[in-house]
């Protein structure tokens, strides 16, 4: 697939309130961007796909334990996009994919916006599996109480991990592509105070639109709006973040030793197999002779 040509994408970390707010933020313009061309999605899907790349990032840095640790977010609602499934690393790694991502729907007419709810669906479940090598993946799910994945998200972490948050999410695109993208989780920690909370609050409201807020401001700046007056501290450097699957010609290859050996002899027969990876729509042209030796003895005494 081509080199695409994208502004890089970072994650910004502090806290507040003398630690008792920690604070994840992420500019995922260029993941979203990339994540558009790569599987040719509609406006709106883009914004559920984008959201949801955003969330899985951030959720990989606020639940994972260590710089391998990896979070797979999957919301299965009932409009016509189907499930969506994000996995996000702690050391800034993305992917995801849509069921259907030609898929959308018209302007809502009540407010002018996109009508992610409608795509996403209203009723379903939202499912975070945490990912760590050497050990059981750990999977906790909540019903979808919005479908707009910046509320569900929140809910999910109140409810199933017991972290009350902030959560926000947005997507714009301009002139056909991804203009800004990103998300902001603000994560009430141990001895927060009901003041400081209301404070928060009050000042997410005063906010008004995220999506607006990422297209005026920084990405700190927006991390500033949301903790105003509750003295962020920003780390020095931010985290490059990007658009990267675990997809290889070599995994494309071994993938095709599930299938029988009359099934393989069909595609060394046939000219090759070509294997696409549904997270990031890369194809893979596997040769006959990359398949024909899957069943060298070798091979067989390895497997």
């Amino acid at each position: 697939m081509q080199v695409l040509d994208i502004p890089a994408s970072y994650i910004l970390r502090g806290t507040a309130a003398s630690g008792t707010l920690r604070v994840v933020a992420i500019d995922a313009t260029n993941i979203v961007e990339e994540a558009r061309l790569r599987h040719r999605l509609s406006k709106t899907a883009t914004a559920a796909l984008g959201r949801t790349l955003s969330a899985s990032a951030l959720l990989a840095i606020i639940l994972g334990k260590k710089i391998d640790s990896r979070v797979n977010l999957r919301i299965q609602g009932d409009g016509p996009l189907g499930f969506i499934v994000a996995e996000g690393s702690a050391d800034g790694r993305v992917r995801g994919y849509v069921r259907q991502p030609g898929a959308d729907l018209p302007i809502r007419e009540s407010d002018g916006k996109l009508d992610v709810s409608g795509l996403v669906g209203k009723t379903g479940e939202l499912a975070v599996t945490r990912l760590l090598d050497n050990a059981e993946p750990w999977t906790g799910s909540v019903e979808l109480v919005s479908g707009e994945l910046a509320e569900d998200v929140a809910y999910y972490l109140a409810s199933s991990e017991q972290i009350p948050s902030a959560v926000q999410l947005g997507v714009y695109e301009e002139g056909g592509r991804v203009a800004r993208a990103g998300g902001l989780i603000v994560q009430a920690m141990p001895g927060v105070s009901d003041k400081t909370l209301k404070a928060l609050e009050a000042n997410i409201a005063a906010m008004g639109s995220f999506t607006d807020n990422l297209r005026r401001y920084s990405l700190l700046e927006v991390m500033e709006r949301a903790t105003q007056g509750l003295d962020l501290v920003a780390a020095s450097e931010a985290q490059a973040a990007r658009f990267q699957c675990r997809c290889s010609r070599e995994r494309a290859t071994d993938s095709l030793a599930f299938f029988g050996p009359d099934e393989r002899q069909d595609m060394v027969a046939g000219g090759g197999q070509e294997v696409v990876c549904h997270w990031c729509n890369e194809h893979y042209q596997i040769t006959p002779g990359e398949i024909a030796a899957l069943d060298a003895p070798d091979v067989r005494a390895q497997a």
